[in-house]
């Protein structure tokens, strides 16, 4: 049964968000309930620093910082690894209030989604998330919608493969998480740093070629030294990867040629099947290995075109992300035509964030949020869709 189906069979009495989760539960997805109170820390240490202007936080008698649940992924992650299924395939879908500071606007609002967990048939659940998050905006009579896509996994496979500095790697790829511009990130990495001195001198240069234990080992015993665990806030391990950071800019500038092949790369969008044909062109030309995330695209591509997707609709980006550090791999947005740059709904994979919960192994997973409020105000009556 579609999302529409579910709605328009819906008791009287029913709303259409029971419809939503009835459908999502028949097609597998089981209803969730996390806590609305939540330990702060995941949700600073996967969003930074910046989400917690957002958040509305609080402590217990022990001290832990607390917050409302500023999403539901996260907690509904949390469950799944503290229930006895964690490891094994299980989707749930969920339906609440979630908090979060915005300017201007509710700061209490409802969200709606499905997560994933556990299936090793990544492609094929990628596409099915695509697929019942396409359902869930033509529940709304919006069969219209703007799909805009991306692939974190495909960047990760570039930097890996240019053999880069292990700190340049760590900065593009938290700048491509963070929306920051590449272009002029890379445009800086090219250039020495300032000329000059300063009183870290000394320490850069014990640092020139050494790796991340090399130096947090040295800044440990430095900080030991002066009687210090910490400064300004920083911990000894980000104050050694802030030195070994500008050690590394200082001992050389990005190659040219490596310049150029990521502004290729960022340049390719449009259609995905058209996309798999620029990346193995890239590829080839550079000489790069590229095959296994160029594969799992192409797959993926085909599981949606199996779904009954119009993949040449789909808007694909090689430079399209999300601006959260937990995703892995496929990202998605959902977005009424002409109708701003918020989403309506929006996900993708991110496989790492199992194991940056607490789980021993790494787990698949994928799924999407629905933004009821933006739909609410889109919707139109069903069977009258335009």
């Amino acid at each position: 049964m579609t999302v529409t189906a579910a709605i328009d069979g819906a008791a009287g009495s029913a709303t259409w968000a029971d419809a939503l989760l009835l459908s999502f539960a028949q097609a597998g997805y089981v209803q969730a309930e996390p806590a609305i109170l939540q330990p702060a820390e995941p949700f600073l240490d996967l969003s930074g620093e910046d989400i917690r202007k957002s958040l509305y936080l609080t402590a217990d008698a022990s001290g832990e910082e607390l917050c409302l649940r500023p999403d539901l992924t996260i907690p509904v992650a949390r469950d799944y690894l503290a229930s006895g299924r964690a490891g094994q395939p299980a989707g749930f879908s969920y339906l609440g209030p979630v908090f979060r500071y915005r300017d201007g606007q509710p700061s209490q609002f409802l969200q709606a989604g499905i997560e994933s967990f556990g299936r090793q048939d990544r492609a094929a659940a990628d596409a099915e998330m695509l697929a019942l998050a396409l359902e869930a905006t033509s529940a709304f009579g919006l069969s219209d919608v703007e799909i805009r896509t991306g692939d974190v996994a495909l960047f990760t496979a570039l930097i890996d493969a240019l053999e880069l500095y292990p700190v340049w790697k760590r900065r593009l790829i938290k700048d491509f998480n963070r929306k920051v511009s590449l272009t002029q990130d890379i445009e800086q990495l090219t250039l020495a740093t300032a000329p000059g001195r300063n009183e870290y001198e000394g320490v850069l240069a014990a640092l020139a070629g050494s790796d991340r234990k090399a130096a947090l080992a040295l800044v440990t015993d430095l900080m030991s030294i002066a009687g210090t665990t910490n400064v300004g806030g920083r911990t000894v391990a980000e104050i050694a990867d802030r030195f070994l950071e500008q050690s590394t800019l200082k001992s050389g500038a990005l190659p040219r040629d490596a310049l150029a092949t990521i502004k290729r790369f960022l340049a390719i969008a449009g259609d995905p099947d058209d996309a798999v044909a620029q990346l193995r062109a890239l590829a080839e030309d550079t000489k790069l290995n590229l095959t296994a995330a160029i594969d799992q695209l192409e797959s993926r591509v085909g599981f949606m075109a199996a779904r009954g997707i119009d993949t040449s609709l789909t808007r694909f980006s090689t430079a399209f992300g999300r601006g959260l550090d937990y995703y892995t791999g496929f990202e998605f947005e959902l977005h009424g035509k002409g109708n701003g740059i918020e989403p309506l709904v929006a996900g993708g994979r991110y496989d790492g964030l199992m194991t940056q919960l607490g789980s021993a192994a790494p787990i698949p997973a994928v799924g999407f949020s629905v933004w009821i409020e933006a739909l609410t105000q889109l919707r139109k009556p069903v069977g009258n869709a335009s």
